[in-house]
Formats: C-alpha cells, sequence, structure tokens
C-alpha cells in the first residue's frame, strides 16, 4: 500500500511532536487501537540536536508496526530530514511550505510527499514538483469553505487539510472533498500520554475515524 493509498483508505494521519521513541510505540498502539493507521512524528526545526531522536523514534515505530501504522516525518525542510527519515524506514514526508528540491528529493528515494501549501499556486506548484497529495495549511483557519473552492478548477490534486482539525469539524473537511486529514493536539493529547490515560486516546481516535469514514 503506498502512502496516497493509505491516506485515501484511513483518512486520518496523527500528527506527534516532541515524544520520545518508547512513548511513540505505547501511542501507536492506542492510536492503531482506535483505528488510526497512520503516525508523523515531526522535526522540531529549532533544536537539530533532536532530529536523531526523531529519526529514532520513527524508525521504533515502523519496526513496530510496518504497514498497520505506516510511519511517516513531519515538519521537514532540509534535505538532511529527507535522508534521515529515509534511512529510519519512514514512508513518507510532510512539510510545512512547497518546497519542490524537498520533494523531488523525497521522491528519488520512493518516499510518499505530502508538501504544504495555501494558494492555488502553490498547490499546483507542489502537485507538479511530484506531491501525491499536498496539505492545505492552515485549513481551519479558512474552513471547509475554502477546501471546496480551491478544489473547483484543481479537481485533480488530492488535498489534505491540516492545522485546527478536530472531532468536530472533521467531517465537515471530508465533505468539502479533502482525502484525508492531518490532526495533532486534538487527538494527541500531551496531557494524556503523560499521565498514561492510553484509553482516552484510543476512544477519542475511534470518534475520529467514525467521523471521517462516514463522510470521506
Amino acid at each position: 500500500m503506498t502512502p496516497l493509498e493509505a491516506v485515501r483508505k484511513r483518512k486520518i494521519i496523527a500528527i506527534v511532536r516532541g515524544l520520545a521513541p518508547e512513548y511513540l510505540v505505547r501511542l501507536g498502539h492506542a492510536l492503531a487501537e482506535g483505528g488510526i493507521g497512520m503516525m508523523e512524528i515531526t522535526y522540531d526545526q529549532k533544536n537539530p540536536e533532536s532530529w536523531k531522536d526523531t529519526a529514532a523514534g520513527i524508525e521504533a515505530v515502523a519496526k513496530e508496526f510496518g504497514d498497520q501504522l505506516l510511519a511517516g516525518a513531519g515538519t521537514v525542510i532540509t534535505l538532511q530530514q529527507v535522508s534521515m527519515t529515509y534511512n529510519a524506514g519512514g514512508h513518507y514526508l510532510v512539510t510545512p511550505a512547497t518546497q519542490p528540491e524537498i520533494i523531488r528529493a523525497g521522491k528519488a528515494l520512493g518516499l510518499g510527499l505530502f508538501p504544504g501549501a495555501l494558494t492555488p499556486t502553490e498547490i499546483l506548484t507542489a502537485y507538479e514538483a511530484g506531491a501525491d497529495a499536498v496539505k492545505v495549511f492552515p485549513a481551519a483557519s479558512l474552513g471547509p469553505g475554502y477546501i471546496k473552492a480551491v478544489r473547483a478548477p484543481l479537481t485533480h490534486i488530492p488535498l489534505m487539510a491540516v492545522g485546527g482539525i478536530n472531532e468536530k469539524n472533521a467531517a465537515d473537511f471530508m465533505k468539502a472533498g479533502c482525502v484525508g486529514l492531518g490532526v495533532g493536539g486534538n487527538l494527541v493529547n500531551k496531557e494524556w500520554i503523560r499521565d498514561g490515560e492510553w484509553a482516552k486516546i484510543t476512544e477519542l481516535a475511534k470518534e475520529f475515524t467514525k467521523a471521517v469514514k462516514e463522510n470521506g
């Protein structure tokens, strides 16, 4: 299953920031039990020293889950991060912006590419550079109506909504025509992780999964 096929089928990518590898594996089980099948583990651009830990987390999730929970990297903006993700066994890259050189480098390694864009020009640029689907970010700031309007002339480009997605608006973004969604803190609650309340994450994951599959 390619990353794009996984997005179309599974709908949601859980976005995770700043967790140690051992927490990532436990979180992965909680998410998978709730029906989530993709996890994006993000690089911290302010702290290059942490990138090795991020890659280690990607590797841990990839080895633990394989195709059950596809691991990828988020906030990728450097060629070094592309290589680190590939070497860690990550399946795809998610970027905050449209950088054709990053898209081309990732595609050359066989990785899935979900670059971030906002305007129609950026979306088309990302797709023509080789994006599998384009991440519209920040989506909730503009709303599902923006997705619907952009899709009118660009129906051939798969779009994902990221930024401010929660269990209440997820269905609306799917109805607007998104192939999938990226969900961060509204699903991956750090207080619950800190307190070991994995069941709460699983139940919330089930809510998201139900909402998107009924409307996707």
